[in-house]
Formats: C-alpha cells, sequence, structure tokens
C-alpha cells in the first residue's frame, strides 16, 4: 500500500474497525455517566486535518462556524477553545464600551442560580459584577420565571442560565421577561445541545448562547465550545475578545478585507497606524484548532443520531424506575423536548436510607454516578469571600446538595447497561424498604 493521503487514510480507518471492543459484563464493565462516541470517520477526519498540518483555525473551523449557524437558524457562530471560555466571553460582549449605556459596569447584578457549574456563574465575578442566586424547582432542576422575576432588583442588568442537564427551563417566558424589562438574556446551552422548547431549539431565544464541546457533551471537538448569537453588533464584540481584542477582523493570514487597514485613526494612535494591530478590548486569545473542527464538524452531522439515543436511554431509565419509592425522579418541563444530560435522582428526605449508601451501591456495580454540579455554590469555599446576592431561601439547592446525584444517557450506553442501572437502583431500594 501507498504512502499518499488517501491510502494513510483508507489505513486508519481498517485500524478502527479492527479496533476491539469487549462486550458488557454487568458489574465489571464501566457504565460511564457520559463520553464521547467516536467513528471511523471521526478518527480520519482528526488524522486528515493532520496529515494537512492544519494546526491553527483555519478553513475547517470557518466552515464549523458556518454550519452551527445554520443549524440554530443564527448569525453568527465563534468557535472557543472550551465552553467555558465561551460564557466568559459571551458575559464579557455585554461589558463592552461598544455597547454604550447598554453595557454592564461593575457592581451590576446579573440572575443566575446556586445549583449550577461553576463555569456559568464565574464571567459574572471576573468582570466585576454581583450574581444573584436564586432557587430551582425540584424534578425540573431550573428556576422559574417567578423565580428569576422576584430575584430582580435596581441594578439587575441580565440573565445567565443553564439548561439544566438538557431539560430546558421556561426559556420563552424567561424570554420575554428580560424584553419587558430590559435585561440581556445568555443561554448556556452546553448541556442541552438539541433541546427544544415549545417547537424551538435551545439556544435561541436569549441575546447569546454558548455551547460546550467537551466529549462529555452532545458533539466533541475534544476540547472546544461557541458563542451563538443572531446580534452582529454582539457577535462583533465577541469576535475581538476571543482574538486578544483586537479591532480587526480578518482572519489569520488574510490583510485588508475592510480596504482600510492603513487609513484609520483610533484612540490616540497615529493616523494610518495598521488596523491588525489596533485592540479595542481587552481580549484574550481562546480561539480553538482546525483540527478540533474537523472533528467537530463530522460529530454535527450526527447530532439526531445522539439527540434519539439521549432520549431513548432517558425514557428506558425512568420508565423501569417508575413507581419506585424513596427517589424523586426527573421531568421535562412542560413544552419541552430535551436531549438530556443526565438522568437526575434525588434521595427523599424521609428515606430509610442515606443517599451516599445508595452512590456506593452503584459505584460498586461499576455505574458511574456525579452529584448535580454543585449543588449549591454558595456554599463551596471560592464563593464563600466573594460579593453576591442571594434571593430568597435555597432551599431545593441545599437539599440537591445533600441528596441529589445523576447517572448516564450518553449514545455509548447499551439496553443492557441501562437495565443495568435500573436493576441495581430497584435492588437496593427494595431491600431498604
Amino acid at each position: 500500500m501507498g504512502n499518499d493521503k488517501s491510502d494513510i487514510l483508507e489505513r486508519v480507518r481498517k485500524y478502527h474497525q479492527n479496533t476491539s471492543t469487549t462486550g458488557f459484563i454487568p458489574g465489571v464493565t464501566l457504565v460511564q455517566a457520559s463520553g464521547a462516541v467516536l467513528d471511523e470517520d471521526d478518527r480520519v477526519a482528526l488524522v486528515e486535518a493532520a496529515l494537512d498540518m492544519r494546526i491553527a483555525a483555519g478553513v475547517s473551523s470557518r466552515r464549523f462556524e458556518r454550519a452551527l449557524a445554520k443549524y440554530f437558524g443564527l448569525r453568527k457562530a465563534h468557535l472557543t477553545n472550551s465552553g467555558s471560555s465561551a460564557n466568559l466571553l459571551a458575559l464579557s460582549a455585554l461589558t463592552s464600551p461598544q455597547l454604550e449605556e447598554s453595557r454592564l459596569r461593575p457592581g451590576d447584578e446579573v440572575i443566575t442560580v446556586s445549583a449550577s457549574f461553576p463555569t456559568t456563574v464565574n464571567p459574572i465575578l471576573q468582570n466585576g459584577l454581583v450574581p444573584v442566586f436564586t432557587d430551582v424547582e425540584l424534578g425540573t432542576y431550573n428556576p422559574s420565571p417567578e423565580r428569576i422575576e422576584q430575584a430582580i432588583g435596581p441594578r439587575t442588568r441580565a440573565i445567565m442560565v443553564a439548561h439544566a442537564l438538557g431539560n430546558p427551563f421556561a426559556v420563552e417566558e424567561v424570554a420575554q421577561l428580560a424584553e419587558d424589562r430590559g435585561l440581556f438574556l445568555i443561554e448556556d446551552n452546553c448541556d442541552a445541545f438539541g433541546s427544544t422548547y415549545r417547537g424551538r431549539l435551545t439556544g435561541t431565544f436569549g441575546d447569546l448562547a454558548t455551547e460546550s464541546f467537551y466529549p462529555a457533551h452532545h458533539i466533541t471537538m475534544g476540547e472546544g465550545g461557541c458563542v451563538l448569537t443572531d446580534n452582529l453588533a454582539l457577535a462583533r464584540v465577541v469576535e475581538s475578545l476571543r482574538d486578544w481584542g483586537r479591532d480587526c477582523w480578518c482572519e489569520p493570514g488574510e490583510d485588508n478585507r475592510c480596504f482600510k487597514r492603513f487609513e484609520q485613526q483610533l484612540g490616540t494612535l497615529p493616523p494610518g497606524y495598521d488596523h491588525k494591530y489596533i485592540f479595542s478590548h481587552i481580549g484574550y486569545n481562546l480561539k480553538s484548532t482546525d483540527l478540533q473542527a474537523a472533528l467537530g464538524l463530522n460529530q454535527l452531522g450526527r447530532i439526531e443520531e445522539f439527540g434519539e439515543a439521549r432520549r431513548r436511554n432517558w425514557a428506558r431509565l425512568r420508565a423501569g424506575l417508575d413507581g419506585l419509592p424513596h427517589l424523586l425522579l426527573p421531568e421535562p418541563t412542560p413544552g419541552s423536548d430535551p436531549s438530556w444530560f443526565g438522568f437526575a435522582i434525588t434521595v427523599q428526605p424521609d428515606a430509610p436510607f442515606p443517599p451516599g449508601e445508595l452512590i456506593d451501591q452503584l459505584e460498586a456495580q461499576r455505574i458511574a454516578t456525579r452529584r448535580f454540579f454543585a449543588g449549591n455554590l454558595t456554599r463551596h469555599p471560592a464563593y464563600l469571600e466573594r460579593e453576591f446576592r442571594v434571593s430568597g431561601p435555597l432551599t431545593n439547592s441545599d437539599l440537591m446538595a445533600e441528596r441529589t446525584f445523576w447517572i448516564g444517557v450518553f449514545p455509548g450506553l447499551t439496553d443492557e447497561m441501562i437495565d443495568h442501572s435500573v436493576a441495581t437502583l430497584s435492588d437496593f431500594v427494595s431491600r431498604h424498604r
């Protein structure tokens, strides 16, 4: 066999096909909580990008951005090196001086939830803003519009909330509330790629939305994320912040797209200063690479398949555990069709066993468990000395910190694995009635 690229890629494909997989053995084979599902086309896409030495953002990155924007029906998508960076860029964009009187300023408040992953909240603090924590509803694990409305104060300027484990919050109502009250809305859609609310994709309701392409998420680039928006002014700010804070919008390796590269005067710089080196924001370098984008492009073509598998696995778990005492099982938000990230279980306060014993039993049977992220961020060491405001009691968040965990539904799980999870949970509860 020769050494040209087509021959190499064919060998890669055969290598993948010959990679051995073992069958499922209950109690021995790990039932993962999450993970990437990668096929031979993914492996070939990665190797092809590597053979072409596409080690920075390039043609695949731009193609992936266009494909993502098209999928969501939005005007702009900007790839980033992680979903956490996407959250930082989305929130930071709202502080841009280019937004003039609409910009968020230090001390302004952003409503979020305490039962959250830290990187939904950290950008608020990192920009000198004040998080306002509200509680969530048990079962859906999302805040209600009423809770969010009650949290609005004189300095509230924005709302930034994640769709919990893929289950949409009442985002249409929250978006309307934000519009009525003059607030920005950022949807952290990292766990909910492909979920819908009232027939519309989540990630399309807010001023900005974010995605994560970490291996645990719905599609993967290995590491990676994205900021989505229909607002061209916000998109321009996001791009500047992601790309060192520069004012120029030329792609790397491209010059003078505006035809005014040496004809502008900004700040107090000399007239005609090279626009490629004029900076309008305090920015970062948070770009992804073509290696990542090549994988992401292939994964994006499977998003419907992955979503169907997540829904099927969740439904099989839900049906198998229905009626089991002492466990609060999850419920989709009314009007939603979640592309589930995980299956949340809350051990009821009156259960005759502590949550830890059930978790230990699942782990002993090689069923991976995860806590509901932070449970209650206000109780974590990182936030004890930080400025924040709490709206109402965080009763459910506290209960979640003590009694809620989740198990997997990702497409890599088989029916046998799901049934093993059901049997382990059912057996444990039946022995502790």
